[in-house]
């Protein structure tokens, strides 16, 4: 989430990014967004892992902005194979 302030009103824009979800070999839920490079987290539900990656986007965010950097832009798609 993003802020600009103006004259009197703060203005928050928001941003979409595509977050990972596996299953970690400890059990946990392994939390990743590609966007972000290094930006990992987990929890022990899905609900957890959630809420933990949101904040540990949103923190990445604060801080690529601090250096003048943005996230990367990401294409989603699925491949299908026989297994």
């Amino acid at each position: 989430m993003r802020t600009k302030a103006t004259s009197s009103k703060t203005i928050v824009s928001k941003v979409k990014l595509p977050i990972l979800f596996s299953q970690g070999e400890d059990g946990y839920i392994v939390a990743e967004c590609p966007s972000l490079p290094g930006c990992v987290s987990q929890g022990k539900t899905l609900e957890e892992a959630r809420a933990n990656i949101r904040e540990a986007v949103e923190l990445c965010l604060e801080g690529m902005k601090e250096e003048g950097w943005s996230p990367k832009q990401v294409q989603v798609e699925f491949l299908e194979v026989s297994a």
